[in-house]
């Protein structure tokens, strides 16, 4: 959901200030990649409605080639990979960056050494001088190493005791001072690949990205990032930091494992993982796409007005970032219920109905498109699922075969049944039964809650009026001939 709602964000304020929304597949960590990640990011874009308009070929795949309309091709960062080495090595020039040499077996001893000083270990302005690499090495080491070593990286040279001053669009303005931050790595030899730092940075710039929004986890690279385009001599992007989703309840970040203990999924199609796991998806919920981007919108940003139902061009229409929060967004499962619900209830009949007849024939009901739709909008604002409409009106289709025994004992006794009995027949509809009933004065409750087990096997349910004249009287004799036998 956080994913998404990110997308949702960029392509709206994309929409709004006449730009284009870019799909890039950030896949340079090698240790993270998961098969099928990237097309159902493509695949739940496309359910949501939110297509980028750059990124993606007419098929719908990744763009690799170039052409007018994906002028920045390719999209996916592992086939970028040769661009980004002179990038990085551009910075060890201009003494921005060096060469780190230091295997994992003599930074976890570094790392010791300062837990039993009782210090926190990070490769920075305090300790890079003792650690080996190119500021400490000798210009003869460092080619050695360079040309005998493939576990070698380039580390970004966080400048000592500076602060650094950024402008967040949400956030505002922060200073954060290079004291406290580590020489983050830019490239990495062992894979010829860069991380995320250095990869984003020279896509967004080549891309022509104007403006970043990204997740709040993201912040505490800010400061590099702003030194980065600072050492390229490159123009910045402006920056958008969004709140993080929450728990429903207690503190923390929206997990899946919330969906899995209180039941709504955090997905928004079922995904299921390379190690067999299978988390439900907001779509095989039976939301609406319409309803689950409406309620991801609202999650983080308020229009300001008390209006909460905006289809798609309204929240374009509506959005800015000066409105999204500071604060995390507390996620409430039951407004996600309450958007499908209200959602549902402006589908035409007809829409509804399309959708509705295959969970019919599921259930052995052959039944008329106009029946159908019909009982559809009878039933409609009962619901908040179209599965739910099954539910609500199966009685509408098939006769009981059971009677809920409480209801049966309760309403179904020989003086009750008499009187129903002689309504059914006397009249010709149910509002002429009950006009009948009050003329005898006899009990209304009693009469009608009788007829209505023997009709729905239940007493609740729809109005007798609206049962009777789906199923017709002579079928409401017949089910009220057939509760007599079966329970008298």
């Amino acid at each position: 959901m956080g994913g998404v709602r990110t997308a949702l964000y960029n392509y709206l304020f994309a929409k709004k200030n006449g730009g284009d929304f870019i799909l890039r597949i950030e896949d340079t960590d090698s240790h993270r990649f998961v098969p099928g990640a990237e097309q159902y990011i493509i695949d739940s874009l496309r359910w949501c409605g939110i297509m980028p308009d750059e990124g993606l070929d007419a098929d719908g795949k990744l763009a690799e080639e170039r052409s007018e309309r994906n002028p920045h091709a390719p999209y996916r960062q592992s086939q970028r990979k040769g661009i980004y080495r002179s990038y990085a090595e551009q910075l060890v020039d201009g003494g921005f960056a060096y060469y780190a040499f230091d295997t994992a077996e003599e930074l976890e001893k570094a790392r010791a050494t300062a837990e039993g000083a009782g210090e926190t270990f990070i490769y920075s302005a305090a300790t890079r001088g003792g650690l080996r690499n190119s500021l400490t090495l000798s210009a003869d080491e460092v080619a050695g190493l360079l040309a005998e070593r493939t576990d070698w990286t380039i580390r970004f040279k966080m400048p000592a005791d500076r602060v650094v001053a950024m402008d967040d669009i949400i956030r505002g303005h922060i200073e954060v001072n290079t004291s406290t931050l580590d020489d983050k790595v830019l490239w990495k030899r062992a894979d010829e690949l860069p991380t995320y730092h250095l990869a984003n940075i020279v896509d967004d710039h080549l891309m022509e990205i104007s403006h970043v929004i990204r997740g709040e986890e993201w912040l505490p690279s800010l400061p590099l990032h702003y030194l980065l385009y600072e050492a390229f001599g490159w123009e910045r992007p402006e920056f958008a930091h969004l709140p993080l989703l929450l728990k429903p309840v207690g503190n923390g970040k929206l997990s899946k494992r919330d969906g899995d203990k209180m039941g709504f999924p955090v997905f928004p199609l079922r995904w299921e993982a390379p190690d067999g796991a299978v988390s439900r998806g907001y779509r095989e919920d039976g939301y609406f796409p319409d309803a689950f981007v409406n309620l991801l919108a609202m999650l983080g940003w308020n229009p300001g007005t008390e209006q909460e139902i905006f289809s798609l061009p309204e929240l374009v229409e509506a959005f800015s970032l000066e409105k999204v929060g500071k604060s995390g967004a507390k996620f409430n499962p039951d407004k996600a219920k309450w958007f499908n619900k209200e959602y549902l209830r402006m589908k035409p009949a007809a829409e509804l109905a399309e959708q509705f007849m295959p969970i019919l024939e599921a259930q052995g009901v052959s039944a008329g498109f106009e029946m159908v739709k019909d009982v559809v909008e009878l039933i409609k604002e009962r619901a908040t699922f179209v599965a739910d409409f099954w539910e609500i009106s199966w009685y509408l289709f098939k006769a009981p075969s059971t009677y809920t025994e409480k209801d049966a004992a309760k309403f179904f006794k020989a003086e009750n049944v008499q009187m129903a009995r002689t309504a059914l027949l006397q009249t010709d509809s149910a509002e002429a039964m009950e006009e009948y009933i009050r003329a005898q004065e006899w009990p209304m409750g009693k009469v009608m809650n009788c007829i209505r087990l023997a009709l729905t096997g239940s007493s609740s349910g729809l109005g007798i009026a609206d049962i009777m004249r789906f199923i017709g009287r002579e079928e409401a004799l017949a089910r009220f001939h057939r509760a007599e036998e079966r329970l008298l």
